[in-house]
C-alpha cells in the first residue's frame, strides 16, 4: 500500500514541473519472480523510481529498453526470461522465471490512467480494478493497452470497443473485483487470441485502535510505516491529542458506546483493543463481535477476553462462531515480545498474515512456492479457542 503512494505522490511531483513518466507493471510471471503481478515502477525521465518490479536486477535495463519502445507514445510488452542465461545475460537474478512487463507513458486522451486511476482507489478508500489488454495475436481489432477500469459500486468505463471482448471483460472484471485479487485471464476471439491483466488495487488497510496510550504509539508508527491508515479512538481527552498519537492519520475523542456511530466499521480490515480499561473493552466487544471487521485483536491475556465475552454473553449480546472466530486473544504471533515495539510486531505481523490468508509460520516450513494464489482472506476462518460454552466467572473475584 505505502508502495501505491509512493507512485501516486512520485507522479503528482512530475507532473507539477513539467519532467515525463513512465509506468511498468508486472502483468505475467512463470517460474520463480521476486515480484507478482501487480507490482509497479514509476520512472521519471531525470531517472527517479517509485515503486519496484524487481530486487533491483530489472529497473535499470527496463528504463533503457522502454524509453526506446514507448517513443512513440503506444504501450510496449517487456519480457524478461531467466530461466537459462540468467548470469550470461548480465541480470544475475537467480529467481528463475519468466515475467512480463507492460511500459507505458502516461494517458492524456481520455483512456483510462492507471496512475490516476490508483490514485482515485487511494483517495477514495475503495478497492478497484484495472483490466487492460497487453497481448494480442491475429487481426482481432484491439490494440496492447486497451482497457476497462472498475471501481466498487461503480459501472465499468473503458475503451476496449470489441464488441465480443468488452462484455467478456468487464464480467470478469467484476469477479476479480469480488475476489480481491489480481489475475491474468486468455481470451479466444473469433479472429485471434488475447490476454488482458486484472489489476486489483486495494486501498491501504484501515486499522482502528482503541486505546491512546504509550503501548499504542510502537503500533501507529510501525502501521504508518507499512503504509495502513490508522485511526486511534479514546475516551479520555488528555489522551486523545496529537500530542499523544503524533503519527496517526485521524483520532477520535468517544466513549467505547460511540465506536460504532463515530468510526465506520464497515470499512475497517482490522480494530486492535487496547484500552487497559475491563469495562471499555467489554463495550466495544459488544460492537465488534456483530460487525463485519475482518480481525478483531485484543490486548491481554485470553482468559480476560474469555470473561469478557461470558459477561456479553450473560447480557444477551449474540454472536456466530465465524463472528466469534475474528478474535484474536491474546493478540499477536509468538515471538517472544516483551517490550512495546516488539508487542507492536507481534500484533502488526498478526494482522497482516490474517489478512492475507496466511498462518504467520516461519517460511522455511511452508510447503510450495512462497507466492500463492490465494483468495485473501476478508472472513477469518476456524474456531475461537473460547468457542465452546463455559460457566462464567463471578465479577466479584476480578
Amino acid at each position: 500500500m505505502k508502495e501505491l503512494q509512493s507512485i501516486v505522490d512520485a507522479a503528482a511531483e512530475a507532473e507539477r514541473t513539467g519532467v515525463q513518466t513512465l509506468l511498468a507493471t508486472v502483468v505475467q510471471v512463470e517460474g520463480s519472480t521476486y515480484r507478482r503481478p501487480g507490482a509497479h515502477l514509476l520512472v521519471t525521465e531525470d531517472g527517479r523510481f517509485a515503486g519496484s518490479i524487481s530486487g533491483g536486477c530489472l529497473e535499470r535495463d527496463l528504463v533503457e529498453r522502454a524509453r526506446t519502445l514507448t517513443r512513440d507514445g503506444a504501450p510496449a510488452l517487456v519480457t524478461y526470461n531467466t530461466t537459462d542465461d540468467d548470469l550470461i545475460v548480465g541480470f544475475g537474478a537467480g529467481c528463475r522465471g519468466v515475467v512480463r512487463i507492460l511500459v507505458e507513458r502516461p494517458a492524456h486522451d481520455g483512456r483510462p490512467d492507471p496512475v490516476a486511476f490508483i490514485r482515485e482507489c487511494l483517495r477514495r478508500r475503495r478497492t478497484g480494478v484495472l483490466a487492460t489488454l497487453y497481448q494480442a495475436d491475429g487481426p482481432v481489432g484491439v490494440t496492447c493497452g486497451e482497457r476497462i477500469a472498475l471501481f466498487e459500486e461503480g459501472d465499468a468505463v473503458g475503451d476496449i470497443c470489441n464488441a465480443e471482448l468488452r462484455p467478456r471483460v468487464a464480467a470478469d472484471a467484476r469477479d476479480a473485483l469480488a475476489l480481491g485479487r489480481s489475475t491474468t485471464k486468455a481470451y479466444s476471439l473469433a479472429s485471434g487470441a488475447v490476454r488482458v491483466f486484472f489489476d486489483v488495487i486495494r486501498p491501504p488497510v484501515s486499522l482502528v485502535i482503541c486505546g491512546a496510550g504509550r503501548d499504542a504509539v510502537p503500533v501507529v508508527r510501525m502501521a504508518r510505516e507499512l503504509g495502513w491508515c490508522v485511526t486511534v479512538v479514546d475516551w479520555r481527552p488528555a489522551l486523545a491529542t496529537r500530542e499523544s498519537v503524533p503519527m496517526a492519520h485521524d483520532i477520535v475523542l468517544t466513549p467505547a458506546e460511540g465506536l460504532s456511530e463515530r468510526v465506520r466499521l464497515e470499512r475497517c480490515d482490522a480494530v486492535l483493543v487496547m484500552t487497559h480499561n475491563y469495562l471499555q473493552d467489554r463495550a466495544l466487544l459488544a460492537q465488534l463481535l456483530p460487525s463485519p471487521v475482518p480481525y478483531i485483536g485484543v490486548l491481554g491475556p485470553g482468559a480476560r477476553t474469555q470473561e469478557l465475552l461470558l459477561e456479553l454473553q450473560s447480557q444477551r449480546v449474540a454472536w456466530t462462531d465465524a463472528q466469534l472466530a475474528r478474535v484474536h486473544a491474546p493478540v499477536g504471533l509468538d515471538i517472544g515480545a516483551e517490550e512495546p515495539e516488539a508487542i507492536a510486531l507481534a500484533i502488526l505481523a498478526e494482522i497482516q498474515a490474517v489478512l492475507a490468508g496466511r498462518s504467520g509460520g516461519s517460511l522455511r516450513h511452508r510447503a510450495g512456492p512462497i507466492h500463492l494464489e490465494t483468495e485473501p482472506q476478508r472472513a477469518v476462518k476456524g474456531t475461537a479457542p473460547w468457542a465452546e460454552t463455559q460457566t462464567a466467572r463471578d465479577p466479584s473475584r476480578r
